[in-house]
């Protein structure tokens, strides 16, 4: 069976635990409790401490730590050892081996998101991505622009995103997750997603709830795209092995992986079992 992966990622700071329920309830598939960027120095202990007594769901729940080699990383990792969070975000990631200390001193398996957002990051991105407990990166690409001496807009990081895709893909993770869009307007946000999209991203850092329905409909195959790859699919089921046209075209094995692509990314009850048989078929 095809799991669908999370596209949206909600960020939350650590320090509003009332605002914790309602993040979840946004309809984002992620939400990040932030002990970093979102939380002023000031309050990193009001926020570890609420931290420690979120009763929530915490597999849906990522937390962001300070980066490995901060002042406040050691005190946020006795924090999220007393929770059960499952999937930690590291910002400015650069090294492997600070993954592999933050594992050995929680003495339990999370999944690792390494947060791109410096030049070195970028390139230890190999290393980064081989690490265990890593599916995929997340990209920061504020924090990219500014140790880059760069502007931050879309066509200034263009390399730094496709290289993201590029080794992710070489590697066998899964899409990587692109950086927040800072408006909130629904148009400009769907816009910046598909755009993510188009470049083979797989989800997205969101920064307030109005974006998670845009993001969602940016990530979200068409209909036309499903009836298309519903079709094709269909036809190679019923083709016996003979060669397939559809909508007077041969269906090769780019098409057919595109096909799966496409219908691999709706929920379960969105997508007939049968094609699921097609989607898998190569696992196996």
């Amino acid at each position: 069976m095809a799991t669908k992966i999370p596209v949206t990622y909600l960020f939350v700071p650590a320090d509003r635990p009332e605002r914790y329920e309602k993040a979840l309830a946004s309809g984002s598939d992620r939400i990040i409790i932030d002990l970093e960027d979102a939380v002023r120095i000031d309050a990193k202990q009001a926020a570890r401490m609420a931290l420690r007594h979120a009763d929530i769901d915490w597999e849906r729940v990522v937390v962001r730590m300070n980066p490995a080699g901060s002042q406040f990383f050691e005190e946020d990792l006795l924090a999220v050892a007393e929770t059960k969070v499952t999937t930690i975000l590291l910002p400015k990631a650069e090294r492997q081996s600070d993954i592999v200390d933050l594992l050995n001193a929680l003495e339990r398996e999370v999944e690792v998101i390494p947060q791109i957002e410096t030049a070195k990051g970028l390139n230890e991105l190999d290393q980064l991505l081989l690490a265990p407990c890593v599916r995929r990166v997340a990209f920061g690409h504020l924090d990219m622009a500014v140790d880059l001496g760069t502007a931050n807009d879309w066509d200034s990081l263009v390399l730094a995103r496709q290289t993201l895709v590029w080794r992710s893909r070489l590697h066998h993770k899964d899409p990587p997750i692109d950086s927040v869009t800072p408006a909130i307007d629904a148009s400009e946000v769907f816009r910046e997603a598909a755009s993510a999209k188009r470049f083979g991203f797989g989800g997205k850092l969101l920064i307030h709830p109005k974006q998670v329905e845009p993001t969602l409909k940016a990530f979200a195959p068409s209909d036309q795209e499903v009836e298309w790859a519903r079709k094709v699919l269909a036809a190679l089921e019923n083709s016996y092995g003979s060669a397939v046209a559809v909508d007077g075209k041969m269906v090769d094995k780019p098409v057919e992986d595109a096909a799966k692509r496409v219908l691999a990314a709706l929920t379960t009850s969105e997508v007939d079992q049968s094609l699921y048989a097609l989607i898998d078929k190569d696992k196996n």
